[in-house]
């Protein structure tokens, strides 16, 4: 037989079927879960950082930073989850009750303030940048004032 026709064969059978679709679905999904302080501690609890090879795949992860993947992460905490767990002091830590409530607590507090913190942060450098003061915003409670103050009436 031709070695051509036998590679041909060969990679034909180690061929994926769906060209890695399911794959990528499937670590996009594990990575997602690292979000979860809940899961990272079920993931210590089992000892599953002890396993060299779990480590390893936490490590060949990493490619889920780069711009072209990390545009599908839904929960960006993973990413930051994914880089702790690089850390074998994190990886041990997280088998302990206290220290998987800290993690969601802190997370749960960011989420809380993240758009307050956030916007305090695009207004700061919106007003570093330009010279005219920045747009005044509008929100609920302003809204509400200004509709109880009667406007002034013309004679």
């Amino acid at each position: 037989m031709n070695g051509y026709v036998f590679l041909f064969r060969l990679e034909n059978l180690y061929r994926d079927p769906d060209d890695g679709r399911q794959r990528f679905l499937l670590e996009l999904e594990f990575v997602q879960c690292l979000a979860n302080p809940n899961y990272i501690h079920y993931l210590a609890q089992n000892r599953y950082f002890e396993d060299e090879a779990f480590i390893g795949y936490l490590k060949y992860l990493q490619y889920w930073k780069r711009p072209e993947y990390v545009k599908f992460i839904m929960y960006p905490h993973c990413l930051y989850f994914l880089n702790l767990l690089q850390n074998a002091n994190f990886c041990s830590a997280m088998a302990h009750p206290a220290t998987k409530e800290l993690a969601h607590r802190q997370q749960f507090y960011f989420w809380k303030n993240y758009k307050n913190n956030r916007l305090k942060h695009v207004m700061s450098r919106h007003v570093a940048s330009a010279s005219s003061p920045p747009p005044l915003l509008l929100t609920a409670d302003a809204i509400t004032a200004s509709a109880a103050v009667p406007a002034p009436s013309h004679m």
